[in-house]
């Protein structure tokens, strides 16, 4: 699996140009207005991970098929989006579909980008992101109360059960907090997701910078990193200006000379990937052979069926155990046959955990 990540903000805070540089096209339409993105854009982007590259090297894979990253650009929001207000329903809307949230903020000054308050200040922008989500969130459960509310008076214990979670998270949000704070039992998760609040949604703050801030933040990017460790969310720094110009680079040479030359030890786009595996508990496993190294996203402390219902749900229905070799002993012996030889390649059964950097066969019987 991979996961889903819609990238909003405020009007002409550079959400367009980041996904045009993060996805490597010029699919999101960049101009200097409000609501120049009315439509969502999709991108998907190769996640950049050098063990796939040595797994494969030392198996001879003719190919090699990195895990994949999804990017939705949702069009600005404004204040009144909750209620319609620039196109906000339909942005809304878009919103609802994704794993989780980046929020992009501007934290940079320009004369001639215009902000549409008028002057910059990242956390009052991302104030009023977070009060239009749960003012969507608040009006979205009252219809739902409403609703569950005239079926459960037959005394039916499932709906009486939906309706206690939807007017515990409407409590939470009427005292202004977001649905992402509350406590959900393991047996209530699958509840509380179908619910589909937006301020459930685990977020990544994007400090949008100068490119002369790109390695370093400045008094904004410390406030929002503050505001972020306050709420458990993540926050990474970028100059979506610097990403753009790595976008246009050919070749990975050109890429790191660059990043070299500017203080920079890495992409925007690592560290954005990095945050977003971190904020929704992912990791990776890979499966290796001479026709394809492939790299495989999974939620951390699956279980091994579990990651082989990654590949394909035959292989998890007909599981019967897991040949697996650790990253490290594979690169370091130098490959499966190796490891092999040297006691390292272990069977695995139903109930072992996979952990992140595995190299895996599956065995299945369908």
């Amino acid at each position: 699996m991979g996961f889903n990540c819609g990238i909003v903000g405020l009007p002409n805070v550079g959400k367009s140009t980041l996904f045009n540089a993060l996805t490597a096209t010029a699919a999101a339409q960049a101009e200097n207005f409000p609501f120049c993105t009315i439509e969502p854009n999709i991108g998907r982007v190769s996640v950049p991970d050098e063990r796939l590259e040595k797994i494969a090297a030392l198996a001879g894979s003719a190919k090699l098929v990195p895990a994949q990253l999804e990017f939705v650009d949702i069009a600005g929001l404004v204040k009144g989006a909750s209620t319609g207000e620039g196109l906000g329903n339909q942005f809304l809307g878009n919103i609802r579909e994704t794993d989780a949230i980046i929020q992009v903020l501007r934290c940079f000054e320009d004369g001639d980008i215009t902000h549409v308050d008028g002057s910059v200040d990242p956390l009052r922008d991302a104030d009023t992101i977070e009060t239009e989500l749960m003012l969507a969130d608040i009006d979205s459960l009252g219809k739902q109360i409403d609703n569950i509310s005239r079926k459960a008076k037959s005394g039916d214990k499932e709906l009486n059960a939906q309706l206690d979670l939807m007017r515990e998270a409407k409590v939470v949000l009427d005292d202004g907090k977001p649905a992402r704070i509350i406590d959900v039992s393991e047996d209530d998760a699958k509840a509380f997701k179908l619910l589909g609040l937006l301020t459930s949604k685990p977020v990544l703050y994007v400090c949008n910078v100068s490119e002369d801030d790109a390695a370093t933040g400045n008094e904004w990017t410390a406030k929002v990193e503050a505001m972020a460790k306050e709420q458990g969310a993540e926050c990474v720094i970028i100059s979506a200006k610097i990403e753009s110009e790595i976008a246009q680079l050919s070749t990975e040479e050109e890429k790191k000379e660059f990043l070299e030359t500017i203080e920079l030890e890495e992409a925007g786009l690592n560290k954005i990937i990095r945050a977003g595996y971190n904020l929704l508990g992912l990791q990776t496993f890979f499966t290796v052979g001479p026709k394809e190294a492939r790299a495989w996203t999974m939620h951390t402390g699956a279980k091994a069926p579990q990651a082989a219902g990654c590949i394909h749900t035959d292989f998890e229905k007909g599981f019967i155990k897991a040949e697996v070799i650790a990253m490290d002993d594979y690169v370091t012996l130098g490959g499966e046959q190796p490891c092999k030889d040297s006691g390292k390649m272990r069977q695995e059964g139903k109930d072992y955990t996979v952990k992140d950097g595995d190299v895996v066969l599956f065995r299945f019987n369908v």
